[in-house]
């Protein structure tokens, strides 16, 4: 019975990130829009911070508790599995539209988040000083995201209130968004710690780095609330969400979960990762980039070859 504890514990942690990932993003929307936040500051920040919020707490656990690797590789791993995994289901349910703007800026400011990130990665370590550059950045990306959004009505400004607007019901009054904030926070405080204890010990069972543990199993489970949050906008006719949180949601991974954990315990940088998946990373960043900017959006062809891409890329990573 007790070889299947560890099994136990990751699906108990996925069942906790997940639901807890969505009670965060619904109460944290609420308490922004019942202080007056403008939609486009909330579907900009609050959205995106939520949906990466099991990221960060399963990568600040790993990292307190001397598992670097599986924080770093929660990251890059949920940020290949954002672009092939989640953008690919969901365009195969609905095609993707995307417009030149919110390629070219948003899409652009999340290339250059990945271009810093490994920029910073490639001195082996990513120190406090890294983490508050990146954390820098990201500031000065918001506010002048925010300001062109302002300055500029269109299709980037109406897609980050169409975020807002897609996470559904939001609680009324001060109760409910508060309760819900709590209980999202504390289901993904257990859920992350459940993920993290159970993934070490099958890594350890199987002779399997923690990296390539962090890679595929924290990566996917820490996305699932994007996969479900994406397959619900598609399924609404709202596909083009998808591409904003996913847009979103990799530029936090990067800057704010590593930046923000670095601040509280530097993070080594796993040499497998190095050699190799920071730059696959890239690529695919690179490649949705170019997809959407010339054919205005992702097709259901090519969410196919997205989904077969990332199982191919996961099926590399188990049998090496």
């Amino acid at each position: 019975m007790e070889q299947f504890i560890p099994y136990l514990q990751i699906i108990a942690g996925l069942v906790l990130l997940t639901a807890g990932g969505e009670f965060i993003v619904r109460g944290a929307v609420g308490l922004a829009l019942l202080m007056g936040v403008s939609k486009v500051i909330v579907g900009l920040t609050v959205v995106a911070a939520g949906t990466s919020a099991p990221e960060f707490v399963v990568s600040l656990n790993a990292a307190l508790g001397d598992s670097g690797d599986i924080a770093m590789g929660n990251v890059v791993g949920s940020n290949i599995a954002n672009i092939l995994l989640i953008l690919g289901a969901a365009a195969i349910l609905k095609p993707i539209a995307a417009s030149k703007t919110m390629i070219l800026r948003d899409g652009g400011t999340m290339l250059l988040g990945t271009v810093l990130f490994i920029g910073l990665c490639l001195f082996g370590v990513i120190d406090r000083w890294a983490g508050v550059i990146m954390l820098l950045v990201l500031a000065a990306i918001w506010y002048f995201t925010y300001q062109h959004d302002m300055k500029n009505p269109g299709d980037a400004r109406d897609l980050h209130e169409e975020e807002v607007d897609e996470v559904g019901e939001v609680p009324k009054g001060w109760m409910k968004p508060v309760v819900t904030t709590l209980v999202g926070i504390v289901a993904l405080t257990f859920g992350a710690d459940l993920l993290v204890d159970g993934g070490v010990t099958v890594a350890r069972q199987f002779g399997v780095s923690e990296a390539v543990i962090g890679l595929t199993l924290v990566a996917f489970g820490t996305s699932l609330p994007e996969l479900a949050a994406s397959i619900v906008a598609a399924l609404r006719g709202h596909s083009d969400v998808a591409l904003g949180n996913v847009v979103g949601s990799n530029l936090l991974n990067l800057l704010v979960i590593i930046g923000g954990v670095s601040l509280i315990a530097p993070i080594a940088v796993p040499d497998q990762i190095l050699r190799s998946d920071l730059w696959i990373m890239l690529a695919v960043t690179v490649v949705l980039l170019i997809v959407g900017y010339f054919m205005r959006g992702i097709s259901r062809v090519t969410g196919m070859v997205f989904v077969a891409a990332y199982i191919g890329y996961v099926a590399s990573l188990v049998s090496a």
